[in-house]
């Protein structure tokens, strides 16, 4: 089984890229975040073109994140347990979605960003992932051999490697400590980072921003992981980071991440 995910930063711009790295990437699940658009936008029969069954969910031009697999669709969850809301139209944030494929149980997550250190959006990302924190350990509870991989766009630097210059980040988010508690507390809770000892730093990142030449200049973040239950951790065979993806006219900001698993 091939798993991967991917911040496509709008499904609706970059369809032609996503399907065409699909065509030539044999991937059997693919987790994509930001889309971008209502379900009634989202481009489903691009993939189902493809042999790919498709779940999303998304209700704006922001957030947004889907689920598409070629083997199997099952268990179609929208929102964890617990998950909290943003604003007075909690409609509006469309950032997690589960789906049983293959027998793996995979989650597209899409993290709140924080904005600032003071922004109340801060607060509430460091809720949401303690809420997800609580509910993934209660799945391992119930089940100490469920494969579960939780996907996606975490928006935290765990660590002073993912970033180009942590100088650069000071007093900022992605880097502060309690966002890196907070990932580190779902790593604690059982979930493994299933990419890094494949894809080993530094200078090894999965987003570039647009500005200041970022991504030429290699000066980017490592934001984007796959953290493994334990049996989905002992089943990982590989990973890898498709930078070449990032490159070229209309590419997404973020490069999809990579994970071979044995049957």
């Amino acid at each position: 089984m091939r798993l991967a995910t991917w911040n496509v930063n709008s499904i609706r711009s970059r369809a032609d890229r996503v399907v065409a790295w699909l065509q030539r990437s044999d991937v059997d699940v693919l987790a994509l975040q930001e889309t971008k658009c209502r379900d009634d936008q989202f481009p489903e029969a691009r993939f189902t073109e493809l042999g790919y069954q498709v779940a999303h969910v998304g209700h704006s031009q922001w957030n947004g994140v889907a689920v598409l697999s070629r083997i199997g669709l099952d268990d179609v969850e929208i929102g964890f347990p617990g998950q909290p809301s943003w604003g007075d139209d909690p409609a509006t944030e469309a950032r997690a979605l589960g789906a049983t494929c293959g027998g793996v149980r995979v989650w597209s997550l899409y993290v709140p960003n924080g904005r600032t250190l003071t922004d109340p959006h801060y607060q509430y990302k460091l809720q949401w992932l303690a809420a997800l924190r609580e509910t993934a350990a209660g799945w391992l509870a119930d089940d100490a051999a469920a494969p579960v991989a939780l996907v996606g766009d975490w928006n935290i630097a765990p660590q002073d490697d993912d970033v180009w210059d942590v100088r650069v980040f000071a007093h900022s988010t992605h880097v502060s400590e309690p966002e890196r508690a907070a990932f580190r507390a779902i790593v604690d809770a059982g979930y493994a980072d299933v990419v890094r000892p494949h894809t080993p730093g530094p200078g090894v990142y999965t987003y570039w921003d647009y500005t200041q030449l970022r991504f030429p200049r290699r000066e980017g973040m490592r934001i984007d992981f796959v953290l493994g239950s334990p049996a989905l951790a002992a089943r990982t065979t590989g990973a890898r980071i498709d930078r070449e993806e990032r490159k070229g006219k209309g590419a997404s900001d973020h490069a999809p991440v990579v994970v071979d698993l044995t049957d």
